[in-house]
Order: C-alpha cells, then sequence, then structure tokens
C-alpha cells in the first residue's frame, strides 16, 4: 500500500511538473501581457486605445499558441513544436475562451502524434523525398488535429473552464478561499509549487484577470510572507548553520523569489508546516478582505515582481496581505522554534533530504555523490553553463555564484543558466548541473563536460572550477 502511494505521489508530481514546464518558459510573455494590461487599458496607469487592442490577440492567440508550441517540443522537438501549435490554433477557434488549458492538452498530442509517425516511417523514406514527407506529414497531421480541436476538444475544454472559474468564483462568494492555503503551503514544499502556480492557478488566473481586470488567484502560491516568516524566525531563534544561512536565505526567497531556499528550513522541522498554513491561510484572508489581486501572473514569487504586477491603486492590500502571512508566519515558528530543545544541527542533511525529495518529484534516481563527472582534463572550456529543469531560478543563483568567484579569479568565461532541454551538444562547455539531473543533462549534452552538486548555492565543486579555469 506504501509503495502504490508513493508510485501515485509521484505520477501526480511528474504530471504537475509536465504542466508547468509548458508555461514556465513562456512566464515572460504572460508578464508583457500583463504589463501592457496594466498600463494601456482604459483603468490603466497611461490609457492609450490603440495600444490596448494588444490585450485581448495576445491573451486569447500569442499565450496558449506559445503553450502548444513548447508543449508540443517537450514531446519531439522542433516538429512536435510546428504540430502542438497547429492542433491549439484549432481550440482557440472552436473557443470563445483563453484555451490554456487546450493548449495543455494539444501540444503534446501533436507533439505525440507526429512523434509516432517518424517512429514508424523514418526509415522507410526514399533518399530526397526526406523533406516533402516531413512537410507535408506534419502539415496533414496539424490539419487533422486543428480539426479535432475545434470541434472535439475546444467545445469540452470550454466548458470544462467555465466549470472551473464557477467553482473558484463559488468559492470566493463564500469567502472559502483562505482554506485552499491548507493545500497549496504543504503541496509547495514537496515540490508541486510550479505545478500549482504555472499549471493551474495562473491559467485560471489569467482568464478571471481578463474578465474583471484583476485576480486573487495569483497571489495564492505566490505570496512571499510564509517564507519571509519562517526565515525570519530562524535568523532570531535558530541554531548553527541554519540560522546563519538564513538571512541570506531571506534576500533571495523575498526579492529573488525563489522559494524553494526555504523549504529546507521547513523539512528540518516538520512542526513549521503549521506555520507557513498559518501563514499562507491569514495573508489570503487579508488579500479576499481587501479586494487584492494582480493583474497578471509574478513569477518569479519576488515581492518586487508582485508589485509590479498590481493594479493602479492595488498595491497596499497587496502589501498588507504579505506582512500578515509573514508576521504569522514568523509567530508560529518563533514558538515552534523556542521550544525545540534539540542541539543538533540537521540543516545540511535536510538540504540533501530535500534535494532527494526534488529528484524524486520529477521521477529520477537520486544520486548522493557531487563529482566532476568524466572530466577531460586537456580539453579547453570555452564557457560554463548551469543546467536545471526549468533554466530560471536555482540554476540562475548557481550561476551568479561561480559567476562572481570566476571573476575575482581573473578568469574570463562567461557563465549562463539554461533549461536542460535547452542544452546543445557542444564539446568545449562545462555543465553544471544537481546529480539527480545528470542523466538528463548528459543525454542532451554528451560531448560536454559535466560537474554534478548537491546545491546550486554552496559547493565544494566551485573551487575546483575556478582552479580548473584558471589552468586552462
Amino acid at each position: 500500500m506504501a509503495a502504490e502511494k508513493k508510485g501515485l505521489k509521484a505520477k501526480v508530481q511528474r504530471f504537475g511538473s509536465y504542466l508547468s514546464g509548458m508555461v514556465m518558459p513562456n512566464i515572460g510573455a504572460f508578464i508583457a501581457w500583463g504589463v501592457i494590461t496594466a498600463l494601456f487599458i482604459e483603468t490603466g496607469w497611461w490609457p492609450n486605445e490603440q495600444l490596448a487592442t494588444m490585450v485581448d490577440p495576445m491573451i486569447k492567440y500569442l499565450l496558449p499558441l506559445l503553450i502548444g508550441y513548447t508543449g508540443g517540443s517537450m514531446v519531439h522537438g522542433q516538429r512536435g513544436a510546428v504540430v502542438g501549435a497547429i492542433a491549439t490554433m484549432g481550440v482557440i477557434v472552436g473557443s470563445e475562451v483563453p484555451m490554456f488549458i487546450g493548449a495543455m492538452i494539444m501540444g503534446p498530442i501533436g507533439g505525440w502524434c507526429v512523434k509516432k509517425f517518424d517512429d514508424l516511417f523514418s526509415d522507410k523514406i526514399r533518399a530526397g523525398f526526406e523533406m516533402l514527407v516531413n512537410n507535408f506529414s506534419a502539415g496533414l497531421i496539424g490539419f487533422a488535429l486543428a480539426i479535432l480541436g475545434f470541434y472535439g476538444i475546444g467545445p469540452v475544454v470550454s466548458s470544462l473552464t467555465t466549470m472551473m472559474g464557477n467553482g473558484v468564483e463559488a468559492i470566493v462568494n463564500a469567502n472559502l478561499l483562505p482554506l485552499a492555503n491548507i493545500f497549496i503551503e504543504p503541496a509547495k514544499i514537496l515540490f508541486l509549487n510550479n505545478a500549482i502556480n504555472h499549471g493551474i492557478l495562473t491559467p485560471l488566473g489569467t482568464e478571471q484577470s481578463l474578465e474583471t481586470g484583476k485576480s486573487i488567484l495569483f497571489l495564492l502560491e505566490a505570496n512571499p510572507g510564509p517564507g519571509l516568516g519562517i526565515l525570519l524566525a530562524y535568523t532570531l531563534f535558530g541554531k548553527g548553520s541554519a540560522r546563519s544561512s538564513a538571512p541570506g536565505a531571506v534576500i533571495i526567497q523575498f526579492f529573488g523569489g525563489i522559494h524553494e531556499i526555504y523549504f529546507p528550513y521547513v523539512m528540518m522541522k516538520p512542526l513549521l508546516f503549521l506555520a507557513v498554513i498559518g501563514g499562507g491561510v491569514s495573508g489570503t484572508f487579508m488579500f479576499q478582505l481587501l479586494n487584492a489581486g494582480l493583474q497578471a501572473a509574478a513569477s518569479p514569487g519576488s515581492i518586487i515582481a508582485i508589485l509590479g504586477m498590481a493594479p493602479r491603486g492595488g498595491h497596499l492590500p497587496v502589501i498588507a496581505g504579505v506582512v500578515v502571512a509573514a508576521v504569522v508566519s514568523f509567530l508560529i515558528s518563533m514558538i515552534i522554534l523556542k521550544a525545540d530543545r534539540s542541539t543538533d544541527d540537521e540543516f545540511e542533511a535536510t538540504q540533501a533530504a530535500v534535494a532527494s525529495a526534488k529528484a524524486e518529484s520529477k521521477g529520477q534516481a537520486v544520486v548522493v555523490e557531487e563529482t566532476i563527472v568524466a572530466p577531460t582534463a586537456d580539453k579547453k572550456i570555452d564557457k560554463i553553463i548551469f543546467a536545471c529543469d526549468a533554466g530560471m531560478g536555482s540554476s540562475a543563483m548557481g550561476a551568479s555564484v561561480l559567476r562572481n568567484m570566476i571573476k575575482k579569479a581573473g578568469v574570463d568565461v562567461p557563465v549562463s543558466n539554461s533549461a536542460i532541454n535547452n542544452l546543445k551538444d557542444e564539446p568545449n562547455t562545462l555543465i553544471v548541473t544537481q546529480v539527480e539531473l545528470y542523466e538528463r543533462a548528459k543525454q542532451k549534452a554528451p560531448s560536454s563536460d559535466f560537474v554534478t552538486v548537491e546545491n546550486f548555492m554552496n559547493s565544494p565543486r566551485y573551487e575546483e572550477v575556478v582552479n580548473r579555469m584558471k589552468e586552462q
């Protein structure tokens, strides 16, 4: 029974990660839409009737097409992306509501169909006819799926979207929305944060924002208040390395928007789940009480991004909800930490456990050793790339840390970050990734050198990398 539950949990986490993987690479487009909406609609900061005409086409066409394109690409590269976008167009035109959920369905279906076609016929195509067959197969498969989306998937998803929207509205009208955080806050720490925010709340919130100009749903998962309260409590009442590292984590979490950094602090003291739940519930209650909302998704969940997405005149309600969440989380955490009589500093062990949990959430095997994998000492390295699942959060932090170390050492080697799916097979590249992601990264770039680490923020492997760059 326990094995079945674990397997079900892993499947749910992988599914959620897949959904968020279609949205996260396109968050910039969501933010662009939010900025245009905030500035140029009739009630915006600088109303402009001509520029405001971009709002509706972006949410109805651009954003769903990007999601469908990305979903197809995740399944079968560029060909899958093209067919996924064609298939998505069918559900867009076949419905009157923004087709985010339809795009999440049709994009991967398009990629899967063209992948199956290639698997069956790629070795049967006569020489010289490859381009003809590839172009016509993609076009005809996309044509068939667009028709299916128009008449079949679009109307069904439209009805389901309307039902979900009505359900959310009923929860809001019944003043029960704060109870959602009882599930959201623990799920975040189980690495379902991106799945919840970008896979569920962002699509629903975007539709609500289109109708009302803002949505409270954008604040449910992104609220940095509960995590801030945890870290402040550790700063004042924690022990050992957890206490000494908490102030730096505050900056990364609250201003950088990387919420994952406070997860080990909660996992180390499981009673702190009560603190994040209390903070989340109270923060959402305050948001609802003051009619707070954002005009578009705030990603990452930084206070800067959140305030940037707040509507004109709507900043104080948002700040109030964040502050209340932080205060409640801090007070509950303070009581728990002050009552704790243990003397062991388990922070490093908990970080490793969180890394294992993250690996499990992606359905990967857990590797407990960090090392330089298959180094080629005489190979000249032209650039260093940090690679993580989405290429946005943890890899960006790690790249910043190593970039500063290399700069101080006087070495001129570019350091960047990337999603694993975007890696290219370049022999003169050194890729730094987490141990649980190594196999996936190696498949994308088998000719590159690799360094695997447990924690992007602090690894002894970085000194080895700097020394290697100096030697070359």
